[in-house]
């Protein structure tokens, strides 16, 4: 499952807001490791680079959930208070 399918953003192709707010950066490539991608949309708000959004994606249900492929990352879920264990 990808972040858009899971998140229902409606920014994927033929997606309800993908007209008023453009596709999504991490569509259609991406869907399962948008932490990485510059861009994205989370909160009602554009993400910046992965270094900015990091925190903010480890409290994000689908980079918890067992849809987001981690793929060996360093950064994981034990983040808190703007420090990760790396």
């Amino acid at each position: 499952m990808n972040c858009w399918e899971f998140m229902k953003c409606g920014r994927e192709f033929g997606g309800l807001k993908a007209h008023e707010l453009g596709f999504c950066q991490a569509y259609p490539n991406d869907g399962k490791q948008c932490a990485k991608v510059a861009g994205t949309l989370c909160g009602g708000k554009v993400q910046g680079t992965f270094a900015m959004k990091i925190f903010d994606c480890v409290k994000c249900n689908f980079y918890n959930s067992k849809y987001y492929q981690h793929n060996n990352s360093k950064f994981t879920s034990n983040c808190n208070n703007n420090n990760c264990d790396i």
